[in-house]
């Protein structure tokens, strides 16, 4: 046999080993733990530890609104345009459990442990619109869950001049 063709051959199958090998790591038929800096680093779950919003920060949505800088007023104008807004999201994020007039009697209302308040009776006037804006913002532990993270900031105002609207 030709010496050239058995170098050929040798070379062959050193190649067919390589890719043998290449390929029961590829395949996860071999498992190799490798290192990675996603291993050693903290982990935390989504909102369980909530860092406070950096001095410096331009937050893109808007103003952030913080209890311990104080309760803010209203920056959206109760016009038209902003009852009809926070209409439209009362009805799809609040309505299952105030009820679409905002009496406490919507849908789920009957279901819930903690019944929902009701949005038309006195004591809720006498909160100021960040107060509301608040209670939207970061809900009621036990009886409302947050929206801040399904409503912007301005959505949220919207939603606070039309609950005003409902007296």
């Amino acid at each position: 046999m030709n010496p050239a063709f058995k170098r050929l051959i040798i070379a062959g199958l050193f190649l067919l080993i390589a890719v043998v090998v290449v390929e029961m790591f590829a395949f996860d038929m071999i498992k190799i733990n490798w290192i990675s800096f996603m291993d050693i680093q903290p982990a935390f779950q989504p909102m369980s530890q909530p860092l406070p919003v950096a001095t410096a920060a331009i937050p893109l949505e808007g103003a952030a609104y913080s209890l311990v800088l104080g309760i803010p007023a209203n920056p959206v104008a109760a016009d038209k345009t902003s009852i009809q807004r926070g209409q439209i999201l009362f009805n799809i994020n609040c309505a299952v459990c105030h009820g679409s007039d905002g009496k406490g009697d919507g849908p789920l209302a009957s279901h819930l442990q903690n019944k929902p308040f009701d949005l038309t009776s006195f004591p809720i006037h006498s909160i100021s619109d960040g107060g509301i804006f608040f209670i939207i913002s970061t809900g009621v532990p036990g009886k409302m869950s947050a929206l801040n993270e399904n409503l912007t900031v301005r959505e949220r105002w919207d939603v606070v001049n039309y609950v005003r609207k409902l007296k």
